[in-house]
């Protein structure tokens, strides 16, 4: 059920009230009516207009806040089926809600008038009386066009009522009548009792309150007779509600003061309610004793649903937990609760704890299963916290652990080793066995950090560095990964400014036919020097893949290399270039659409009227290639149609990775260097490359081994059929003039 976000103004209703009882004048008691509903609504304007004796005309009732020449130009309008919103409304004697003046066909004789005073919406309440008969309209006015909500429905209907209310007193004389206009036409409950108690009125809607009767809200409210002998006794009626706030309503009654406020009691069906509440004193007809005017609302579903709002602010959807905006808070509150206490700098520990290769499990069961492990995974970190501290899941798949007490190195090193150890035990998801574990960060407040967010950086850093060092482990955070921390800033400044500046560099190394000897291809590498400083790729790259620079960088490679291709195709050079594709650029439809329209722009700017797209291969990670997403197989199908080869680089380092050759767009794969260099070791790692090598050349794929330093891994690569070759043992990456005197001399030209 949703419930409306406005809290009933109980006080402004008790306001109106007390003028209707203190006979005030109808404008007075209408003006009241119509700033309150406006101050309940922002933006609103509102009106009311009173229908003519002769039922014919709407006359002027109160609009503080119209122009008053608008007020003047329809007073006396006379209704029909067409006029405006009010006179329409009082005719067909419904309501009437036109979000538009301008291109309403009510309007069409007047939306002239209204926009002339900047009013371009109007909806529009017919006021009854207790019979049923039309007294006037309730009008709400925009200066803009506006459509209701439910809520601004409700409140339209209660300020009609109200309305109703004014009006009919207004005509009435008799107090008897007054009461009963008053009981008939109140949207809430309203009970009058006497100094000592006795119930001297009671409507229908307070029954309901006091006996849990469901309420239409179409029926028909009647007035309760007189019974001297039923007695209200406010401190056992409320009972259940905090003590302070009842015994500030008992001294209030005692000495004769209004008092308005929230308290619960409990029904005689057992539930207990909340209510909005509302007491204004009065003498009697005869002033001869203090009464009280008693106004409730039910705002129980208004609780429930702020308590609803409030849990939604502070705890994550998906494993109940507190959410990041909780823990901070809590934490601000621990710090400055500590402070007040003690004078001193409280202190803290705070634990980062992220699930390892948790993209893969979520990539390879899908997102559902991932949910449910993220559920296990929570409930088994709430059983390893320890009393007072405060668990809660960040984002993703990160949680944090909140230590409110001064813990030594000591004992948090056994709570994160025991945190692992109930992690690393299997999972059972969807009658699967999976395992996972963490990496866990711990900072420490102040010693690492006095600043709340800094420290959960220190915490996230430490985290990572126990990810950089195997997964499945903790790491306290030192001063030497703020040092990387800062090192990794400084790189993410500069990063874009290197690129303006012709700061980036394109290697190139050397792939060897080893059959012929020759230089077969080459893979492009980029290389960055930034004030005499060079920036390792290892450091800048991911950097650029964090924060999504690494696109720009890509489109850059590609238009160096495209320049390298265009020379080599002039000169008769045939020699490939391998390039290499960051995930990234296939992270979204829209970056796909964009790397593949790279292409063709680049030809364009180049100026190129041919361009042979069969010297180009493009490197892939395996990971993107275990993806299996159709829409990236067929782009790069698309770019397979123009010529250009697909390899997978460092093959071999993923999980499953020979499943997938099959069905994927793939020309080449490169034997990841990690298996090459191992292949001395022993005749498990020679069996892992033969199987790579006799499984490609069953896929008709090309294989290239990237890594080859010795003598010795050449003769096992030899011995698998495998003839191109990559590595230190022929060549190192070297810059563009090298490489292609390099290539002028195999071709047998003069050097450049």
């Amino acid at each position: 059920m949703k419930c409306s976000s406005r809290k009933p103004d109980i006080e402004g209703y008790s306001n109106i009230l007390s003028l209707v009882l203190a006979g005030a004048p109808l404008h007075e008691v209408l003006t009241a009516l119509v700033l309150l509903i406006e101050a309940q609504n922002s933006g609103t304007k509102a009106s009311v207009l009173l229908l003519s004796n002769d039922g014919k005309r709407l006359l002027k009732g109160a609009a503080p806040n119209l122009p008053k020449a608008y007020n003047d130009a329809i007073d006396g309008v006379e209704i029909g089926p067409a006029v405006g919103s009010c006179g329409t409304a009082a005719y067909l004697r419904e309501r009437v809600i036109v979000d538009d003046i301008e291109h309403h066909h009510y309007w069409a004789h007047y939306k002239d008038l209204a926009l002339g005073f900047g009013l371009k919406a109007c909806w529009s309440e017919p006021i009854f009386d207790s019979l049923g008969e039309v007294l006037g309209t309730f009008a709400m006015y925009y200066d803009e066009v506006k459509s209701p909500r439910a809520e601004d429905l409700v409140l339209i209907e209660q300020a009609a009522r109200l309305a109703s209310l004014a009006i009919e007193r207004n005509k009435s004389t008799h107090l008897q009548k007054l009461t009963h206009m008053i009981f008939n036409h109140l949207p809430m409950a309203l009970l009058i009792t006497n100094g000592s108690g006795s119930m001297l009125f009671s409507n229908r809607m307070f029954n309901g309150i006091i006996e849990g009767e469901e309420l239409n809200p179409q029926t028909k409210l009647h007035l309760v007779e007189q019974d001297t002998s039923r007695v209200f006794e406010p401190h056992k009626f409320f009972a259940a509600s905090p003590s302070v706030t009842l015994q500030s309503l008992l001294d209030n009654l005692s000495h004769n003061l209004a008092w308005d406020g929230e308290l619960c009691c409990e029904r005689e069906d057992g539930r207990f309610i909340y209510l909005a509440l509302s007491v204004t004193p009065y003498r009697d007809v005869f002033g001869l004793q203090n009464c009280f005017a008693w106004i409730m609302m039910d705002v129980s579903d208004s609780k429930k649903a702020n308590h609803l709002i409030q849990y939604q602010a502070n705890n994550d959807a998906l494993t109940g937990l507190s959410n990041r905006k909780h823990l901070l808070e809590k934490i601000k509150k621990y710090i400055h609760g500590k402070q007040e206490d003690n004078q001193t700098l409280p202190a803290f520990s705070l634990l980062q704890i992220d699930l390892d290769n948790f993209k893969q499990i979520n990539d390879t069961l899908g997102h559902d299963n991932g949910d449910a492990l993220l559920i296990a995974v929570a409930d088994r970190l709430s059983q390893a916290c320890p009393s007072k501290a405060l668990l809660a899941r960040l984002n993703g798949d990160e949680f944090a652990l909140l230590l409110p007490n001064k813990l030594n190195a000591e004992e948090l090193s056994e709570l994160a080793q025991s945190i692992n150890q109930l992690i690393s035990e299997r999972f059972v998801i969807d009658q699967q066995v999976l395992y996972t574990t963490v990496s866990i960060g711990i900072a420490r407040y102040p010693a690492d950090s006095n600043s709340v967010s800094a420290l959960l950086n220190c915490a996230s850093q430490a985290m990572y560095s126990a990810k950089e060092k195997g997964r499945n482990g903790f790491q306290f955070f030192d001063q030497q990964m703020q040092l990387k921390a800062e090192r990794t800033a400084y790189i993410h400044t500069h990063i874009k400014a290197g690129l303006e500046n012709n700061e980036f560099e394109l290697y190139y190394q050397p792939i060897v036919n080893i059959r012929t000897a020759t230089i077969h291809r080459a893979e492009v590498l980029l290389r960055w020097h930034h004030e005499g400083e060079f920036i390792s790729p290892d450091e800048f790259i991911p950097v650029a893949e964090q924060t999504g620079f690494i696109v720009q960088l890509g489109e850059w490679v590609r238009k160096e290399a495209f320049k390298t291709i265009d020379l080599f195709s002039q000169n008769q050079l045939s020699v490939d270039l391998s390039v290499n594709v960051s995930t990234m650029e296939f992270w979204s439809p829209e970056l796909q659409a964009r790397f593949l329209a790279s292409f063709d722009d680049t030809v364009r700017e180049l100026g190129l009227d041919y361009f042979p797209y069969h010297m180009l291969t493009l490197e892939i990670t395996e990971s993107l290639m275990m993806q299996q997403h159709t829409n990236i197989a067929n782009l790069l199908q698309t770019l397979r149609k123009r010529g250009i080869k697909v390899s997978v680089d460092d093959f071999g380092t993923g999980y499953s990775s020979l499943s997938y050759l099959v069905n994927f767009p793939v020309d080449q794969i490169k034997i990841d260097k990690a298996f090459v260099q191992k292949l001395t070791d022993g005749h498990r790692h020679i069996a892992i490359v033969e199987a790579i090598a006799s499984l490609s050349r069953s896929l008709d794929l090309t294989v290239t081994a990237e890594g080859v330093e010795t003598k010795e891994q050449l003769a096992i690569i030899s011995g698998n059929q495998i003839d191109m070759v990559q590595g230190y043992y022929f060549y190192r990456p070297m810059p563009k003039r090298e490489f292609l005197n390099l290539l002028f001399e195999q071709a047998g030209y003069g050097l450049l």
